[in-house]
This record gives structure tokens, sequence and C-alpha cells, in this order.
């Protein structure tokens, strides 16, 4: 099993795409909003080199945005 962080803000269109795409595959992950935690920002930065939300860390690979191709191919999904 994956250990999957998604780094979020409440009011992000893409991040609700990302956290719905794995509802649907009943796929468990840990929500970090950076828009209250600065601690998870400064993480997210480090990670990704990047400011925009999603970030989204599959075992220490890291996408950014709502990527479906490369969610399913971290993932093995078909």
């Amino acid at each position: 099993m994956s250990h999957i962080t998604i780094y979020t803000t409440p009011i992000c269109m893409y991040c609700k795409m990302t956290k719905e795409f794995f509802k649907e595959r009943n796929i468990a992950y840990k929500e970090k909003d950076v828009s209250g935690d600065q601690t998870a920002v400064e993480e997210m930065i480090k990670k990704s080199g990047q400011m925009g939300v999603p970030v989204i860390d599959i075992d220490g690979k890291i996408l950014v945005g709502f990527d479906k191709e490369g969610l399913s191919e971290l993932l093995h999904i078909k």
C-alpha cells in the first residue's frame, strides 16, 4: 500500500478533484491544509519547489496539480 500525502487548500478545485479521485478508488491518504499550517507549507515547498496546490507525495514521488494519468501510473491503476 502506498503512503500518500496531499497538500491542499480549502478553495482549491484541483485539490477537490484529486481527493475525489482517491475517494472513488478507496485509496487512503493524509491531507495537509497549507492555508493555515506554516510547517506544512515549508514541507511542501521543500518536496516540490512549488507554492501551488495540490502537491501529491506518493511514496516520495511528487506530482503537482491534478494529473489523473500520473496518479494512475504511480498507483498502478489501469
